[in-house]
């Protein structure tokens, strides 16, 4: 569902906006990127909020409403790229948190990266994968290396993105552990995340077995839901912390380390402006239903979590001297209703299955061209063909497309096709 983008620009007291126009440089710049935020859950759900977070920034900010993404294919991987860098997919190259590898067959990270290691994970990942330089680049070079940029993000790619391939480093929770991770591509893995992962109080440790309940708060946003109250426990198995960054805590996890590093970091405290970028999460629970009690007290413990961040801030380098910006990635994934009970009230459902489209696809080339394995895989609504066997077979790629086009547009579901060869020539 693509829901009204809410953009923030924030630069929080009258001092600060004073400074802003007499062109005074902020010591420190804070980008908020918060993954599905909904504008109109904004207003929703105000009731629930304090007068000091989420109403603090519309009260005390410069606010921009109606924002779009002119792409499709919206994520909050291609989001947050278009964000940082001011560019489309086309130029800074991500539309995606993974990708299909064509060489290796096989789906994969986007920045997936063998050149280097990972701190706290296995995973080696790095930001080559993006195109062009991000805000936070362009101010490593503009003060020549002497800004720091760091980035906490509950996911890597938006870790990865948010540091931009200039930064000191990047951190992200990791799948298996709940502890910060890194990579090697970055020379900085603060001492104080460091610390941190150590901690037997940190959050990787509290995880297990955590119970998220509700906030004692009335929610009344959507008069159809059913009780005031839920319970869910994140268990204590391999799939804890991928459950645990679906909840609340991670958004606390992200402002706890935040608030840590900046104390003992000095960010805000030299002659250039730091950059700190913060990745939160206000999508759904999986296991919640649509127009959930879950959604509302997402939004309300995220509310007192920017309301902690501000004051902190103010504590240690002083809004006054600090620019903050909060935007949404501007799309939102909801929990589907599954076909089979949608029946029961006779609502038309319709759903577009991959697998058979590259079976039925496959089958059709053959017997055309051969018994032959024709198509690789059909990913993120694009069919890979296999070149190679076309090469091999001095067969023409153009002309193979557009039957394979010709014959996928005859789906039910399918509104239009496109082959590679069209896109590149500019004959779409």
């Amino acid at each position: 569902i693509i829901t009204s983008l809410v953009a923030v620009l924030v630069v929080v007291s009258a001092q600060a906006q004073t400074a802003s126009t007499t062109r005074e440089t902020p010591k420190l710049v804070i980008g908020i990127t918060i993954d599905q935020l909904r504008g109109d859950y904004l207003e929703l759900f105000k009731h629930t909020f304090t007068e000091r977070g989420f109403k603090r920034l519309f009260n005390e900010g410069l606010v921009y409403q109606n924002m779009r993404f002119e792409f499709p294919g919206l994520n909050d991987a291609s989001a947050i790229a278009t964000i940082y860098t001011g560019a489309t997919p086309f130029y800074h190259g991500i539309t995606g948190r993974d990708k299909y590898q064509v060489d290796k067959k096989r789906v994969a990270s986007t920045f997936d990266d063998e050149n280097f290691l990972g701190n706290y994970t296995q995973d080696k990942v790095s930001p080559t994968a993006i195109k062009v330089t991000t805000i936070s680049d362009e101010l490593k070079i503009a003060s020549r290396g002497i800004s720091d940029v760091y980035s906490f993000a509950p996911e890597a790619h938006q870790a990865l993105i948010t540091a931009g391939r200039a930064g000191n480093c990047a951190f992200w929770v990791e799948d298996y552990s709940g502890k910060w991770a890194s990579s090697t591509y970055y020379y900085d893995f603060h001492w104080v995340v460091d610390q941190e992962n150590k901690n037997p109080s940190a959050y990787s440790e509290k995880a297990f077995g955590m119970q998220w309940n509700s906030l004692p708060i009335t929610y009344n946003a959507f008069a159809y839901t059913q009780g005031n109250s839920f319970q869910h426990n994140l268990g204590g198995n391999q799939d804890t912390y991928k459950r645990f960054k679906k909840t609340p805590f991670v958004n606390e996890d992200v402002r706890d380390i935040t608030s840590k590093l900046m104390g003992k970091a000095e960010l805000g405290k030299r002659i250039s402006p730091d950059f700190l970028s913060l990745t939160f999460y206000a999508g759904n629970y999986p296991k919640a239903e649509e127009y959930s009690l879950e959604i509302q007290d997402t939004y309300a413990r995220l509310d007192r979590e920017i309301e902690k961040l501000l004051d902190e801030v103010d504590k240690t380098v002083g809004l006054k001297n600090t620019l903050i910006f909060v935007t949404s990635t501007g799309y939102y994934n909801s929990n589907e209703i599954k076909p089979n009970e949608l029946n029961p009230i006779r609502i038309a459902d319709g759903i577009f299955y991959t697998n058979r489209c590259e079976a039925l696809l496959n089958m059709y080339l053959m017997a055309i061209y051969g018994k032959e394995k024709w198509v690789d895989k059909f990913y993120n609504r694009q069919i890979y063909l296999n070149r190679k066997l076309i090469e091999d077979k001095q067969l023409s790629l153009k002309e193979i497309q557009q039957k394979a086009a010709e014959f996928v547009s005859e789906f039910t579901g399918v509104q239009e096709v496109y082959t590679s060869y069209q896109l590149r020539l500019g004959e779409w």
